[in-house]
């Protein structure tokens, strides 16, 4: 069983071929996918896409680069939001320096409002950086004291599409946060192998990022769910372990963090 922790199932590059995607996931031996909004429209539509099929869960939240478009009602619209049943989390939120599409003071406001948001909900955060990794993780650091923590472990969120050190990713870890690595560790001579040799599976989930970042030898193609196993298969041979060790591991991280148990009636696969 495989988890994707983050694919955009609501793009409009899947058009109607949704059904034969989850299908193919379901094949695949992907049980449940995980859908973070990235506006309030598509956060909207990733909770639609979660009350039609049984193993999809949403996630809601502003990405940074939308965050000069997000007013106040829109955050309170998405803190709404995320009482419905089948919202996991709050995201995909973040800061983004390399496109600078929003102005880095109004992503800030707009990540540390959200973060708010998570703690007052009680769910954990999706985490998008890209070239703000510094501020990104100071961030968190500044915030997690306001975290309640339940049980012995507290389980913050996930930085996706992780790209940092393995020193970074420690830091996460004691946090209480893990991260999820895409198709980008089977490119060739990828930087994350190295962090991910020195970091183990132990905390990591797998991701998609659906329809982007298709791994070898998709790549340069849409992503989707069902080629999550190329990551998989590249992450256990890159730390020498059993492909069906890797799933488990991740995956129980995967429904840790997401608390995907409280559904049980839903915890059915794709197919």
């Amino acid at each position: 069983m495989f988890i994707d922790s983050h694919a955009h199932l609501f793009y409009e590059d899947f058009g109607n071929e949704l059904p034969d995607v989850l299908r193919r996931a379901a094949d695949a031996g992907i049980e449940k996918i995980i859908v973070p909004g990235t506006t309030l429209e598509t956060s909207k539509a990733a909770v639609e896409l979660a009350e039609k099929h049984p193993a999809v869960f949403a996630c809601v939240g502003v990405h940074p680069h939308e965050s000069s478009k997000a007013s106040d009602k829109d955050l309170a619209e998405i803190e709404s939001l995320s009482r419905e049943q089948r919202v996991v989390g709050i995201g995909e939120i973040g800061l983004d320096y390399h496109y600078d599409f929003s102005p880095r003071a109004r992503q800030m406001d707009v990540f540390k409002a959200q973060i708010q948001i998570a703690i007052r909900r009680s769910l954990p955060i999706v985490v998008h950086t890209r070239e703000s990794m510094v501020d990104a993780l100071e961030t968190v650091r500044e915030m997690n004291g306001n975290w309640r923590s339940e049980g012995t472990e507290p389980k913050r969120g996930v930085f996706h599409c992780f790209t940092g050190s393995a020193k970074e990713a420690r830091e996460l870890f004691d946090m209480g946060f893990f991260v999820s690595y895409p198709g980008i560790v089977t490119f060739k001579n990828s930087p994350v192998l190295q962090t991910l040799k020195s970091i183990g599976y132990a905390r990591i989930l797998l991701e998609t990022d659906s329809p982007y970042l298709a791994p070898e030898p998709m790549r340069g193609k849409r992503n989707e769910p069902a080629h999550i196993v190329f990551t998989a298969k590249k992450i256990a041979e890159v730390l020498n372990v059993d492909l069906d060790e890797l799933a488990r591991v991740t995956s129980g991280n995967a429904i840790s963090l997401f608390n995907l148990g409280r559904l049980r009636e839903n915890s059915g696969g794709l197919a």
